[in-house]
C-alpha cells in the first residue's frame, strides 16, 4: 500500500512554516505519489502568488517535491473509479469537491490511501474503502 499526498497536507505544512522534505522522508519505505490534480493545484498556487518572489519560492518547492515523488496520472482506471464513487456519493447526497473526488479515485485505482491536512478534509472519509491518513 502507498499514499497519495493531498494538497491539504502540503498547505497545512506551509501554514505551519514547515518544509515539505521531512514529510517525504517520514513516509520511509511506503510508496508515495502526487496525484496529477494536486500537482495542477500546486502549480496554480505558483501562478496566483501575490509577488514574483513568492511565486519563485512556491515554484522551487513544487519542483523539488515533483522531483522526489512520481506524479500519479488520472487514467482510464481512475476515471472508472471516479464515476463509481461519484454515483455512490450522489445517491447518498454526500458529494465531495471534484478535485478531491479525483484524488480519491486515483488512490483507490492504485490501491493507495490519501494523506490529508488536519482540518477540513473529513469529507474524504465519505469515500467507501479509502484509507485516510491525517497529517
Amino acid at each position: 500500500m502507498g499514499l497519495l499526498i493531498d494538497t491539504s497536507a502540503l498547505i497545512a505544512l506551509e501554514r505551519m512554516e514547515r518544509d515539505w522534505d521531512p514529510l517525504v522522508e517520514a513516509l520511509g519505505e511506503e510508496p508515495a505519489a502526487l496525484p496529477a490534480i494536486v500537482y495542477a493545484e500546486l502549480l496554480s498556487g505558483v501562478l496566483l502568488a501575490e509577488t514574483p518572489e513568492r511565486a519563485a519560492m512556491r515554484r522551487g518547492k513544487v519542483e523539488a517535491l515533483a522531483s522526489r515523488l512520481p506524479i500519479a496520472e488520472f487514467g482510464a482506471g481512475a476515471a472508472r473509479r471516479w464515476s463509481e464513487i461519484f454515483a455512490q456519493l450522489h445517491r447518498r447526497g454526500a458529494l465531495i469537491p471534484s478535485n478531491d473526488l479525483t484524488v480519491a479515485a486515483t488512490a483507490l485505482d492504485l490501491e493507495f490511501g490519501v494523506l490529508v491536512g488536519p482540518e477540513g478534509e473529513k469529507h474524504f472519509t465519505r469515500v467507501p474503502g479509502l484509507r485516510v491518513t491525517v497529517l
